[in-house]
């Protein structure tokens, strides 16, 4: 199956093997994907699926908040061009998405396989303790002996199995030459195992095995509260490929044929209903229209469309249909390119490596060195490989980067789970360290800074009579402007007047007859009015006087104006860039203080202004929420999305923030600072247990089981260290 709308066709294997006389298989089911960027609670997803279900033909719909998105699973006939409205009916922006694309990145399994090694090596740990409790209270000889032995049939397939992901990423850094913190840990627990079955084969006193699982288990604690602090990133690219239309209406004559929008080529004459999204790049052949540009390029307000008019991918064709041919399909489209712009940017992210790895770097040689010369010191000043052996795991243990290792999940996932209260979701590993150095802000405008949606101001400076006509015209609308003039009449308290012959001219605006008289509402130039710089929709009674407009702003997200000013305040730089107008960018600059600031931004300008910043030495925190933010967002030192974003720019963020409001955003900043502090001062404190531990291991004084005992209090003292974060 190549797409979300294509049905499923339920097959026995029994059936196929058999003969049948029937020739088709008719499709029983089609499952569906929209992508649901503004739900944000559990009474949306109610809402939610109690209207899809109770639509004709839906079967079941399930939501899921986390990944914004619902499945559908319904009638093969039942189109997500059906669901889409109803779904705006309901309140929430929908958009299709294309389940074989998406399908390659639901299958991770590495949390559940992270925390059942955990679960082996803590499990085996203990058992493995109370064989050595009945060894240290005085058992001898043969029973010695014989726990040791068992102790040893449950250490080696556990440590094996348990310790996997150690083992492999060791291979994989020593296969091409190089070292990593991996390496002093596997090269430990094959030490500790080693001289511990040596022991035990010469009926020694003691064996090591509790040592190996103490440290197996720390470690994957240590790995899987890393693994804890982020959601495991999907590709924003493969999410901005699942937003590409998987299906066209190709004009062949006078037929309507749906196709694969792979089988369309350039020079197509493709239709375009109302409310459906343009499949490829081309020019409006006939129709009138308005589109949506603001998953592109951030325009607040829709823009008319006529023939002639250049479109592209993504786009979404608002109130009336349009023919339009094909000029760029499929890998050329815009929408395309810019999912080429954020694979490259992802591909720039392998530059960031958290403290922990730097410190390897250094570190593991010199583990490597010191277990190397104590071995053969011991050896050639005793001749007793026996004892040689012994001291070698003990420095390698009593060195083994677990305090480090637990360095910096300890206090991420303090300093996440603080965030985490404050509605702010850190999803990479690094971000926070990343978080800790940025100097530069930079915001998108629409769906960012402010709400994207536009708030009538002067309902006031209209008769009670003229909102009536008004709102009888906006009703039967689906412009944006007409559809917050509802809403604000409807609160007012207005009823609609009896407006009849009521109809939409796309692109123009609504008009009808009252009371013997054309009314009207839309576009200035439609009714000869000064559009002047302000957003509005105009009203024309129809009783000879002017053309009035009703006036619109931008409402300001919550939070917005204070978390600028506390940005400001801690000394960072704060700029704006958006595709939105000069004269709508302009006025939310200034109303916020923010003295830089780019208009009419495409998306490839967003990436290359982030780009140029970071070229320049800064640190960039980008914060947008649209698809033309998203190869900024990858490309920047470190990035925030809203909840309320689209799939794609919330993936290639690498946080997220839950509410509302912007404020949380200063904060982080002050929180990564303090984050940051604490891994240094946990490596500082891994440093002096070593400092201190290391010539105790290497003089003979330390035997490996005192050696991981501690390894474990260094490893207690660092997430101690950690907790004073929240």
């Amino acid at each position: 199956m190549t797409a979300q709308m294509r049905p499923a066709m339920a097959v026995c294997p029994g059936c196929v093997a058999a003969p049948s006389e029937a020739v088709d298989i008719a499709p029983t089911e089609a499952r569906l994907a929209l992508s649901l960027p503004t739900i944000h609670c559990q009474a949306c997803i109610s809402k939610v699926e109690r209207g899809l279900n109770a639509h004709p033909g839906i079967h079941s719909a399930r939501v899921n908040l986390t990944l914004k998105r619902a499945l559908i699973e319904a009638d093969p006939e039942v189109r997500a061009d059906d669901l889409i409205p109803v779904l705006e009916g309901l309140g929430f922006e929908a958009h299709e998405l294309d389940l074989a694309t998406l399908a390659a990145t639901q299958s991770d399994r590495a949390g559940r396989d992270l925390l059942m090694r955990l679960a082996v090596a803590g499990f085996a740990s203990m058992n493995v303790m109370l064989l050595s409790i009945s060894v240290w209270s005085g058992a001898s000889d043969a029973t010695r002996d014989m726990f040791h032995w068992i102790s040893a049939a449950i250490a080696f397939p556990a440590v094996i199995f348990a310790g996997k992901p150690f083992f492999t990423n060791a291979w994989s850094a020593l296969r091409v030459g190089r070292l990593n913190m991996d390496v002093p840990i596997v090269l430990a627990l094959a030490l500790a195992l080693i001289t511990s079955l040596w022991e035990t084969s010469l009926s020694g006193e003691h064996a090591y095995f509790d040592a190996a699982l103490t440290l197996t288990f720390f470690l994957l604690a240590g790995r899987y509260l890393d693994y804890r602090t982020r959601a495991v990133a999907r590709s924003a690219a493969e999410e901005l490929a699942a937003l590409e239309v998987p299906r066209a209406i190709r004009m062949e004559g006078d037929r309507e044929v749906e196709v694969a929008v792979s089988e369309l080529a350039i020079g197509d004459l493709i239709l375009v209903r109302p409310g459906g999204r343009m499949p490829v790049d081309g020019v409006i052949a006939t129709g009138q229209s308005e589109l949506d540009r603001s998953l592109l390029t951030g325009e607040t307000l829709p823009v008319f469309a006529e023939p002639g008019t250049r479109v592209s991918a993504g786009e979404v064709n608002l109130t009336g249909p349009l023919v339009v041919r094909a000029e760029a399909v499929g890998e050329d489209t815009s929408l395309h390119r810019m999912a080429d712009l954020v694979a490259i940017a992802e591909s720039g992210r392998s530059r960031y490596t958290s403290l922990a790895d730097s410190a390897a770097k250094l570190y593991a040689p010199g583990v490597h060195i010191l277990s190397a010369l104590a071995f053969i010191g011991w050896y050639l000043y005793t001749y007793d490989l026996r004892m040689a052996l012994n001291i070698a795991a003990a420095v390698l243990i009593i060195t083994c980067p677990c305090a480090l290792g637990l360095a910096v999940p300890a206090v991420t996932t303090a300093a996440s789970g603080r965030l985490f209260k404050k509605g702010m979701l850190i999803k990479h590993s690094t971000a926070l360290e990343r978080l800790a150095g940025v100097d530069t802000v930079v915001f998108d405008k629409t769906g960012t800074l402010t709400a994207g949606t536009p708030q009538l101001e002067n309902l006031d400076a209209f008769s009670r009579a003229e909102l009536a006509i008004a709102l009888a015209l906006a009703e039967g609308s689906s412009h944006p402007l007409s559809r917050s003039l509802t809403a604000a009449a409807r609160a007012a308290g207005i009823a609609p007047a009896e407006v009849t012959e009521l109809q939409e001219r796309p692109g123009f605006g609504s008009e009808g007859q009252f009371q013997g008289r054309t009314v009207r509402l839309g576009r200035a130039a439609w009714l000869g009015a000064d559009q002047g710089s302000q957003t509005a929709a105009w009203l024309d009674t129809g009783d000879g006087t002017a053309p009035r407009g009703f006036l619109f702003h931008d409402a300001l997200r919550p939070g917005a104006a204070e978390a600028v000013a506390q940005l400001h305040a801690a000394g960072k730089e704060v700029l704006l860039i958006s595709g939105d107008t000069t004269a709508a960018v302009e006025d939310l600059a200034h109303r916020l203080g923010i003295q830089k600031w780019l208009a009419e931004a495409l998306p490839q300008d967003k990436a290359a202004r982030v780009q140029s910043l970071s070229d320049q030495g800064r640190k960039v925190l980008m914060v947008g929420d649209g698809l033309n933010d998203t190869a900024a967002l990858t490309a920047a030192h470190v990035s925030i999305s809203p909840a309320s974003a689209l799939d794609a720019a919330r993936v290639a963020s690498d946080i997220v923030l839950l509410g509302q409001d912007l404020e949380p955003i200063a904060e982080a900043c002050v929180v990564a600072s303090k984050a940051t502090k604490r891994i240094r001062e946990n490596f500082r404190i891994a440093t002096l247990y070593n400092v201190i531990a290391v010539p105790l291991a290497i003089a003979g004084f330390a035997t490996p089981l005192i050696a991981a005992l501690a390894m474990s209090s260094s490893s207690i003292t660092v997430s101690l260290n950690a907790l004073r974060l929240k």
